[in-house]
């Protein structure tokens, strides 16, 4: 890919990364991600925002060698999908200037061994002036490492964003007012990555309220130039309350956990709850990251192995603790062959979620009328507590 125009005097570098179908050996990646860079170019001095990933090193430098050569060398974030090329990048442009937060400083000596003296600190606030063109740096902890900045381009109105407003999604279209997919891409980013530091976040979109920003232009994913939308999205995902819908993570050995499931689910939507189901065997572990976005209540469904939670739910827990969505509610079903502490275990894995935990529904073997009663029960109250809510 060829570096792109985005207005006079600023480019778009970096590379499209169409097959990559995992990020941090995590993260499932359907639709690929893109490693942005930016070029700045000012009457006075040139501003590269960021690098890119290791493994597109050689574009970056390609489209680089086009000119000119960058007089300073921005670095947002530490992470290696945005820094790691600053190394081949500082050793082809040895006097350019890196700039990167406090926190930083260390990180890209422990991280990717750059030669210390090079890198200059900037402060929350501090400005550099490339001549007709002003970069304004804004310190943003936990966006979604400590060291995180973001940089305001003031006479282009445009704020570069780093991982915020991100999203993975490999497109050959460079902003998102032609990409129809975007939303649930940057859902899927957002729940993911920035999820679990939503209360940081709404600091900072408190503060860049502030900024009369036309474009943002993150490190991943198209460009937002109609910015108002993606701003509107996070403010909705953050902000607003859970909504009348129930996360279902669920597996089964032989069979007696999934008819308890399927019960529950009917039990569920006849009282009109929304549920989405996730079959933790095989699950899309983005899709369920992005349904525990709005969702009010999480309901685990595990058989027992070993006297404990099946380790796929077991590992559905570690995961909803760790993203720390905005659920009210919790519970956990399913089905034992002698005796066990699923639930135990689950609601263990959970401490640090701000939920009420419902009474459990478990099965000796195959589920009685008397355990299909128990479900009802638990989404009638699922339910009441839902109006409650609203």
């Amino acid at each position: 890919m060829n570096r792109r125009t985005i207005r006079p005097g600023m480019w778009w570098l970096g590379a499209i990364d169409w097959d990559r179908r995992l990020f941090d050996e995590l993260i499932p990646l359907p639709d690929g991600t893109s490693y942005n860079a930016y070029l700045v170019v000012g009457s006075a001095g040139t501003a590269l925002i960021d690098t890119c990933d290791p493994t597109r090193t050689a574009q970056l430098l390609r489209q680089l060698a086009e000119g000119p050569d960058p007089d300073v060398v921005v670095i947002q974030h530490v992470e290696q999908d945005h820094s790691g090329s600053l190394p081949a990048v500082a050793e082809r442009y040895p006097d350019a200037r890196i700039l990167c937060s406090p926190k930083a400083h260390s990180m890209l000596v422990e991280h990717l061994g750059v030669d210390e003296q090079r890198i200059e600190p900037v402060e929350d606030g501090e400005t550099l002036s490339l001549g007709d063109r002003t970069l304004e740096f804004l310190h943003a902890p936990w966006v979604h490492w400590p060291e995180t900045m973001l940089t305001y381009l003031r006479e282009d109105r445009t704020l570069l964003t780093c991982d915020l407003f991100g999203s993975h999604l490999a497109t050959s279209s460079l902003c998102s007012s032609s990409e129809e997919r975007l939303y649930a891409a940057a859902k899927r980013y957002y729940a993911e990555i920035m999820m679990p530091f939503a209360t940081s976040i709404k600091g900072h979109l408190e503060r860049l309220q502030s900024y009369d920003v036309e474009m943002i232009a993150p490190s991943h994913g198209p460009i937002h130039d109609r910015p108002s939308t993606i701003v509107d999205a996070y403010r909705r995902w953050v902000l607003d309350p859970p909504g009348n819908r129930v996360c279902l993570p669920h597996t089964s050995m032989h069979g007696s956990t999934a008819l308890m499931v399927d019960h529950l689910i009917a039990a569920l939507v006849e009282r009109d709850v929304g549920v989405a189901a996730f079959d933790m065997a095989s699950p899309d572990l983005g899709a369920y990251a992005a349904a525990l976005v709005d969702a009010a209540t999480v309901v685990f469904a595990t058989p027992t192995v070993l006297a404990g939670a099946h380790p796929n739910v077991a590992h559905a827990a570690m995961l909803t603790a760790a993203l720390r969505p905005k659920l009210r509610h919790a519970a956990v079903i399913g089905s034992y062959g002698w005796a066990g502490r699923a639930s135990d275990q689950i609601q263990s894995l959970c401490g640090n979620l701000k939920v009420e935990w419902h009474d459990a529904v478990f099965a000796r073997g195959l589920p009685t009328e008397e355990t299909m009663a128990q479900l009802d029960r638990l989404a009638a109250d699922i339910a009441e507590r839902h109006r409650e809510l609203e």
